[in-house]
């Protein structure tokens, strides 16, 4: 049985409950198995080396979500390519290329967990009651080390971005 934990986020002002390990900085990041928009198999190994920014958030097709992967696509542009910006959900890749093309988005790989969900179970950002992820910002160093968390504590509002930025550009 998976480890649940309750109080750290809300929906619409009514508690969620979390299942997976609560992550803290300094630990080593999980590794987790998601797809690309081709379906092709992505890991955390896959940017290794790079500083990641990892947004989780529950679904591209929301305003909240749709406004934090336009902002942040838009921060990548002014990032060294040492960062890699990674939107995951729980959408279907197909859904989420549909969405890429259509906002514009050319610097944030979405990629989508809907397979095994081991992104969400292995972060611990996976919605109990709604089977979707917790929006939750991760910025992980060039040798996987969690460097900063960011549960975003009303999952309807925005992360703070400049603190996502400033977290990851000290890693540099």
């Amino acid at each position: 049985m998976s480890e649940e934990r309750t109080g750290i986020i809300t929906f619409k002002g009514n508690p969620m409950t979390l299942v997976g390990p609560e992550l803290k900085v300094g630990d080593k990041a999980p590794d987790f198995s998601v797809v690309d928009n081709g379906l092709g198999p992505v890991t955390l190994a896959s940017s290794a080396g790079k500083v990641r920014i990892i947004s989780a958030v529950p679904s591209l097709d929301t305003p909240v979500c749709d406004t934090e992967t336009r902002r942040f696509n838009q921060e990548a542009a002014n990032l060294p390519g040492a960062v890699a910006v990674l939107t995951i959900s729980l959408d279907l890749p197909f859904a989420q290329k549909r969405w890429c093309g259509a906002a514009g988005i050319d610097r944030v790989t979405t990629l989508s967990d809907y397979q095994t969900r081991s992104f969400g179970k292995n972060y611990g950002v996976l919605i109990k009651e709604l089977m979707l992820l917790s929006r939750t910002i991760f910025v992980i160093d060039a040798k996987d080390t969690i460097r900063y968390i960011q549960h975003v504590p009303e999952v309807t509002s925005e992360p703070d971005y400049a603190a996502v930025i400033a977290a990851a550009k000290a890693r540099l």
